[in-house]
């Protein structure tokens, strides 16, 4: 005869089993919460890791906190700088190499902005090569702007591997780096006061009689218009009391000649250079910077030295909070300013990258006398070093890195 299972087996069965069941759905729900948070975390740590400027989580978010990175102070810091060291960039300029050409104290490559309110992102080399990947990045300009270009390819070349860069310079006016595996170019165009000018060869360009073209653009701008990221600077070859301007061509007899004021001349130039840009660059893929002077230190005495001195033998930074040296045309800076400002009511933004007063500060960071020499020095210039050292131009590693640093973080905030 069958047994019958009892009333109570069978209720005690169903009751182990719905227990199961609750079982094991809440591992599975708490499997899926732990997962949930591990992910969250893996997913903000891999924000921070891979672009770490565009400040995901950050407080050091520039454009939602309000921070003016070119407020600051300069900070020694010999355990994260230089960035790179100068015999190890392949493609270092001479003229700007002064550790290779004997200048033994080397703390001016040790130097950090600090902005007072926030920090600065880490330069990330290859965060920047993939943001310009397939597009280009040029330097427009004069020297100053070559210098800062250098720096710039010295910062990515490092985090390239030999064989997939080059440089390119057929002597024209455009020298092309090239990081192939981003098909990304870095460039530099010479045009030292952006307009047409008699001192447009990159190599003799040194004329006693300096001529410019102010309201011409055209030769120099076909090559640059379709850049993705334009870096532009122009001061240093306006240092003068008159320009002598032309209307008409360089190539013809008949053209007009006439000394303009400089500072008129000056606005004439950069209403040709903004004119350019508001009718050709693409709006809606170009990012346009403007550097702002770049000062020089060639009078000791306002910065408490003797009189007739320069940055020869300068080893260390300006303190004084606002030091303004004489060789800086806040003029010539406003006129800059309201041309940018005039753009920006047109639709199309500019931004002025203000590292005037931060490099006022740095009367260490020239080159003096610690450079390669283009002429035969004089017997009576090697009895005298201040006579011909350069206190204009800028060594690397030093200064314009920081120019660059801060060009990083607009590149990546203003996009």
């Amino acid at each position: 005869m069958t047994k019958k299972n009892s009333p109570v087996m069978i209720v005690n069965g169903s009751m182990a089993v719905r227990c199961s069941f609750h079982s094991l759905i809440a591992l599975l729900v708490a499997a899926l919460i732990v997962g949930a948070i591990y992910l969250t975390a893996e997913s903000r740590q891999l924000i921070v890791e891979d672009d770490e400027v565009v400040h995901e989580t950050s407080r050091n978010d520039s454009s939602s906190s309000g921070c003016d990175l070119f407020s600051g102070k300069w900070v020694f810091d010999n355990e994260t700088y230089p960035l790179y060291k100068d015999e190890e960039c392949t493609f270092m300029s001479d003229q700007l190499a002064c550790g290779k050409f004997g200048r033994k104290d080397l703390s001016y490559q040790y130097w950090r902005w600090q902005p007072h309110h926030c920090d600065l992102p880490r330069f990330n080399a290859t965060a920047l090569l993939e943001r310009l990947r397939n597009k280009r990045l040029v330097f427009v300009g004069d020297s100053l702007n070559r210098g800062q270009w250098v720096s710039m390819v010295c910062l990515l070349e490092k985090a390239i591997p030999k064989g997939l860069k080059s440089m390119h310079n057929n002597g024209s006016s455009l020298i092309t780096f090239k990081a192939k595996a981003y098909n990304a170019k870095i460039e530099f165009y010479w045009a030292p006061l952006l307009v047409e000018s008699n001192s447009d060869d990159p190599i003799s360009h040194r004329l006693p009689d300096r001529i410019v073209r102010a309201q011409a653009i055209e030769k120099h701008a076909r090559h640059w218009t379709d850049a993705d990221i334009l870096v532009f600077n122009t001061y240093l070859w306006w240092r003068r009391r008159q320009m002598k301007v032309l209307w008409g061509s360089f190539n013809k007899s008949d053209g007009i000649y006439k000394k303009v004021d400089m500072l008129r001349s000056y606005e004439m130039a950069l209403k040709t250079w903004s004119d350019w840009l508001e009718i050709h660059v693409n709006r809606t893929k170009s990012q346009l910077f403007f550097m702002s002077v770049s000062p020089t230190h060639e009078r000791a005495e306002e910065w408490g030295k003797s009189k007739g001195g320069n940055c020869y033998t300068e080893t260390e930074a300006i303190f004084k909070e606002g030091y303004w040296g004489s060789g800086t045309d806040p003029k010539m800076m406003l006129t800059v300013e309201t041309t940018i400002n005039e753009l920006s009511k047109r639709g199309l933004k500019v931004q002025i990258m203000n590292i005037t007063q931060l490099s006022e500060y740095r009367k260490d960071g020239h080159p003096s006398i610690y450079r390669k020499q283009w002429e035969p020095l004089t017997e009576e210039q090697i009895s005298n070093p201040l006579s011909y050292a350069d206190c204009i131009h800028w060594c690397l590693p030093g200064v314009p890195d920081v120019w660059n640093h801060l060009l990083y973080a607009s590149i990546f905030n203003s996009s």
